[in-house]
């Protein structure tokens, strides 16, 4: 039989780490603003080192978020930042810049490595090209069909991992554009009401006059602003269909979430993997997996499907 997908997801602090290992998570991305994009928790290096003790007490794993936009600056301290990681015991770095595939081949020439282009890994030949230089996994983007994906996996030898739940990010700026809009609207210099970057209750959003009744939320922190898409992906129900072509990773999206809503998600899909090794040609779906997360699910948001059956995929 083939060996069970990994669980990941990424973690705001060491004590949602442990909450979500209970819940069944066996892999998290976590990292430092500096380097890392869209992280709900700033890890620095002595952090890192403490989270993969934790982890790897329970068997999970570690992966570090090096996929930031790298300017001059960055680059330059990429080699002993790499270095410092490896060190720290990470399993594996996450990386879109070419940049840190190189830094890492000097500075880490064991540590493994995850490609992760967001919009751009939507093809096989490429990952196969990153495969060559040294990648060993491939994040495929958010917009590939299932069948796109089972494509992808067919003609690779990469592990290949897809988000199967949360929100996904549909806009970036390296521009503050909160941050400025509110000293804009503040020339009093009165900033005290900018709301805190990265906080979804703030209750920032986008709403195009079209559709009204969709918000997506915006949020802002060191790397610049980032807006979010109005439904949260939700492949629970047909998880049955990835993991019979041996998808290696399911990605859970866990920013701008509690972490009971984190937990609850976490349970659902670890009951579902379990149960479908248990006997895959007898695997049966629970409701109750699902209607545990619509318990918990923010009514404003609604579950969908995502990509995953579009004709149209970017």
């Amino acid at each position: 039989m083939a060996t069970k997908p990994e669980l990941l997801i990424d973690a705001a602090s060491l004590a949602d780490m442990e909450r979500l290992i209970a819940a069944g998570a066996d892999a998290f991305i976590l990292g430092e603003a500096k380097y890392g994009m869209r992280l709900p928790g700033d890890f620095n290096i002595e952090q890192m080192a403490e989270a993969v003790k934790l982890a790897h007490a329970h068997g999970a794993s570690v992966y570090a978020a090096v996929n930031n936009v790298m300017d001059n600056a960055a680059v330059e301290t990429l080699p002993a930042y790499i270095r410092a990681l490896a060190d720290a015991g990470v399993d594996a770095i996450v990386f879109g810049d070419p940049a840190v595939l190189m830094a890492a081949r000097t500075a880490a020439p064991d540590m493994k490595l995850h490609w992760n282009a967001e919009m751009t890994s939507t093809n096989f030949a490429t990952a196969n090209y990153w495969g060559r230089r040294g990648a060993s996994r491939v994040v495929l983007a958010r917009e590939l069909n299932l069948e796109q994906i089972i494509d992808a996996k067919a003609n690779t030898s990469m592990a290949i991992q897809v988000q199967v739940h949360g929100m996904t990010n549909i806009y970036h700026s390296k521009r503050p554009l909160v941050q400025n809009y509110f000293e804009h609207q503040n020339k009093d210099g009165k900033l005290s009401e900018v709301p805190v970057h990265g906080k979804r209750e703030e209750g920032l959003y986008l709403i195009e006059s079209e559709r009204p009744e969709e918000r997506f939320p915006i949020y802002e922190d060191l790397n610049g602003t980032h807006i979010m898409s109005s439904d949260d992906l939700c492949m629970l129900e047909n998880l049955h269909e990835l993991m019979e072509v041996n998808i290696d990773s399911f990605r859970i999206e866990g920013l701008l979430k509690s972490i009971a809503y984190n937990e609850t998600v976490v349970r659902a899909y670890r009951a579902a993997i379990d149960a479908y090794y248990a006997d895959p040609g007898h695997y049966v779906f629970n409701d109750e997996w699902l209607e545990a997360i619509v318990h918990v699910q923010d009514e404003a948001r609604e579950l969908s499907y995502g990509f995953f059956y579009k004709e149209q995929v970017y």
